[in-house]
């Protein structure tokens, strides 16, 4: 299984919108689509992960992204 991640912004530029951060698998065939939803699951519930979107290739292979909000901690400085 291979996996990679990004961040999204708007042209270099951060977006005024929420951030959201994604993240790319690549599923093998070989895995049950009962094992394959059983982790998908447990990444949203314990990762905060949401499934943007599934490819299924002629192949049998799985392409998914899955995406999360970016939640920035603002420093003591910036609040007060």
């Amino acid at each position: 299984m291979h996996t990679s991640s990004r961040r999204d912004t708007a042209f270099g530029r951060p977006r005024r919108t929420a951030e959201l951060e994604f993240e790319r698998l690549t599923i093998p065939r070989d895995f049950s689509r009962s094992f394959v939803t059983r982790m998908l699951v447990d990444r949203a519930e314990h990762g905060g992960w949401e499934l943007d979107r599934v490819r299924i290739l002629a192949d049998g292979t799985r392409k998914v992204v899955l995406r999360r909000k970016i939640i920035r901690q603002r420093s003591l400085e910036q609040t007060a």
